[in-house]
């Protein structure tokens, strides 16, 4: 009998806090450049996450597939091309959490901004 719980049982419960996912997000697009097959299963994670609270509508389901096949096929190099192109620019993506009463189907958004260190 297990004494403890999964990496995946314990990722997937920390998903469910907002905060907590958005900052996952916001990390793998940052730092993820050298791994880009992470972030479809980041993306992964997360849907996995709001499915358990139900949080999961039937449009945002084929969204995520949509762009889980997208990712897959490209290797994601669009997005850190980008990614690397405003870090070159001196901005970088932050992904924040909506407020609550927007909270709705859809719970983050990606900000571009400026850090000033260019």
């Amino acid at each position: 009998m297990p004494t403890s719980r999964s990496y995946h049982e314990f990722l997937i419960e920390t998903l469910q806090n907002w905060e907590e996912t958005a900052g996952y997000i916001e990390v793998t697009l940052q730092e993820g450049g050298d791994e880009p097959k992470l972030l479809p299963k980041v993306l992964r994670n997360v849907v996995e996450a709001y499915a358990k609270m139900n949080k999961l509508s039937d449009s945002t389901q084929l969204k995520h597939k949509k762009l889980d096949k997208l990712l897959t096929a490209s290797g994601c190099a669009e997005i850190y091309a980008f990614v690397e192109l405003l870090d070159a620019l001196g901005f970088r993506l932050a992904v924040t959490v909506k407020d609550d009463e927007l909270m709705t189907e859809e719970v983050t958004k990606v900000v571009i901004t400026n850090d000033g260190s260019d």
